[in-house]
């Protein structure tokens, strides 16, 4: 499949509703994809008559980040696109992990979206990106939910993240970097396989054309059945609230722990969600948890990640 400026605009405008002369940022990390999707989205607010924003982040990891935010910031000057450098502060960086600096940096995205009225940020994750995450998920154990992988479109702290990438190869984001004569670096810790994403991307990229069909045949199916997987949720949650509002959903208690696991921590995973306008939820290890101490005949009061579940009377109250 072809990338091109006008196949771009024609996609984004046919999938996505924007505000008129819309304001979007564009999470840029000086790298190859980000690139290619900071100049394309860059074409399609010229033709909207919008405003574009390049958010890059230091994550104050690598010593040379703040040297190529700066070279990153130079370039984009010359090709009249405004950029920000956000550096994440010092006391948030201990763990020195790719989950750690995921967090760190879509926080600090999303706060700067905030402050400056930006609806939607954009972000450069496409096909190969999606299918390495969906190997992740499926060698942590997650369940069908997890094994979608990334979408197209979530909330992140009350700003839309768009992906319009996801169908597009590595292969041919690199096709229109050169195409436009587009300058990028490249970030060493892609190669570190002391992290589990470079280890399974260089796994995809020794393997045979048989295996890599394969994986994507898998992928595909999840694709296909989760949309169904997501609706049977939620039409099962819909018909167990009692109560809800912006501040706490109530349930019935019976209704949650007569539930088998997987459909009752899918259904915690999605009142997680409402409550804290996020994509991402609490981790399948600490949901099983809370599901083991709703079971037992003395359970009042637990805490997931900032969201407080009690128990009163033969209901279950879920806030903030």
């Amino acid at each position: 499949m072809k990338l091109t400026n006008k196949e771009f605009i024609k996609n984004i405008e046919k999938k996505y509703t924007f505000e008129k002369n819309p304001s979007v940022a564009v999470a840029v990390s000086g790298g190859p994809d980000s690139m290619s999707l900071l100049f394309l989205v860059n074409a399609f607010i010229n033709h909207k008559k919008g405003n574009l924003i390049a958010l890059i982040v230091d994550h104050r990891i690598r010593k040379n980040s703040k040297v190529e935010g700066k070279y990153i910031s130079t370039y984009l000057d010359k090709n009249n696109i405004s950029s920000e450098i956000l550096t994440v502060d010092k006391d948030n960086v201990s763990k020195k992990s790719m989950n750690e600096a995921r967090n760190n940096r879509y926080n600090l995205l999303t706060d700067f979206c905030i402050k400056n009225n930006i609806l939607h940020l954009f972000v450069a994750h496409h096909k190969n990106d999606n299918l390495e995450t969906f190997l992740n998920r499926k060698i942590a154990g997650s369940d069908f939910y997890g094994l979608k992988s990334m979408s197209e479109l979530t909330l992140y702290n009350r700003v839309c993240i768009i992906r319009p990438l996801l169908n597009f190869s590595k292969d041919t984001l690199l096709e229109y970097n050169q195409k436009n004569k587009l300058k990028y670096i490249n970030d060493p810790s892609n190669l570190n396989l002391d992290y589990t994403r470079p280890t399974i991307r260089s796994f995809l990229k020794k393997s045979d054309q048989k295996t890599i069909k394969e994986i994507n045949k898998d992928f595909e199916s999840i694709l296909f059945y989760s949309p169904f997987f997501i609706q049977m949720i939620f039409e099962i949650l819909l018909k167990k609230i009692i109560h809800i509002d912006s501040k706490k959903i109530v349930v019935g208690f019976d209704n949650i722990k007569n539930l088998n696991e997987i459909t009752a921590e899918n259904i915690i995973r999605r009142i997680y969600q409402f409550l804290f306008y996020k994509s991402n939820t609490p981790r399948s290890k600490k949901t099983r948890i809370l599901l083991n101490e709703i079971k037992k005949l003395n359970f009042k009061h637990f805490n997931i990640r900032g969201m407080n579940i009690k128990k009163n009377d033969n209901f279950l109250t879920f806030s903030r």
